[in-house]
């Protein structure tokens, strides 16, 4: 091979290490810039405040909550697993709610009319937000749905469900975030 061709091709796998580098550095700069980004929540955690509007129009922020366990449930009217679950979230919510737990179920992205039929369809008589924008979902950083994300009365993240649930997991896990008396 050539002394041209030897260099020519060095002079590529230098500028090839050079972009490689560059492309690290940013990087690392960008999650610099952004703490917390693409870190997913964990137990223990303070747990993101946010503000939504429900079905009735009413503004449902989580520091609205403070000093009481909130089941916030993340599901879609789509969702199977959701539409399983949620007479069992109805039927516990009636049994918490005099006990200082509230249930908060934050819809995916859909149109009120499809919510609002859904609520109706189900019975549901908890507060239903949506999530429209889906800023609530990315500081939650959900994946699946259903999630629910069970919270204690002074804000923290007690445990993360990222499945379908039981009515006696219902029951246990708002038996979990009640607070003392």
């Amino acid at each position: 091979m050539s002394t041209k061709k030897v260099d020519r091709k060095r002079n590529r796998t230098i500028r090839r290490g050079i972009v490689l580098t560059l492309f690290v550095i940013v990087i690392i700069v960008g999650l610099a810039l952004e703490p917390g980004k693409g870190r997913t929540l964990a137990i223990g955690d303070q747990a993101p405040d946010f503000q939504l509007v429900d079905l009735e129009g009413n503004v449902h922020r989580l520091s609205d909550y403070q000093g009481k366990g909130v089941f916030l449930n993340f599901w879609g009217t789509w969702c199977a697993p959701c539409k399983r679950e949620m007479p069992h979230m109805e039927s516990q919510y009636n049994v918490f709610k005099d006990q200082g737990v509230e249930v908060l179920a934050v819809n995916v992205k859909e149109t009120d009319l499809k919510v609002s039929s859904f609520r109706n369809a189900y019975g549901l008589t908890f507060p239903i937000a949506i999530d429209k924008t889906e800023a609530v979902k990315e500081a939650y950083r959900i994946k699946p749905l259903p999630t629910t994300i069970l919270i204690d009365p002074n804000g923290k993240i007690v445990d993360i469900v990222t499945r379908e649930m039981s009515e006696e997991q219902v029951k246990h896990y708002m038996e979990m975030i009640r607070p003392e008396k």
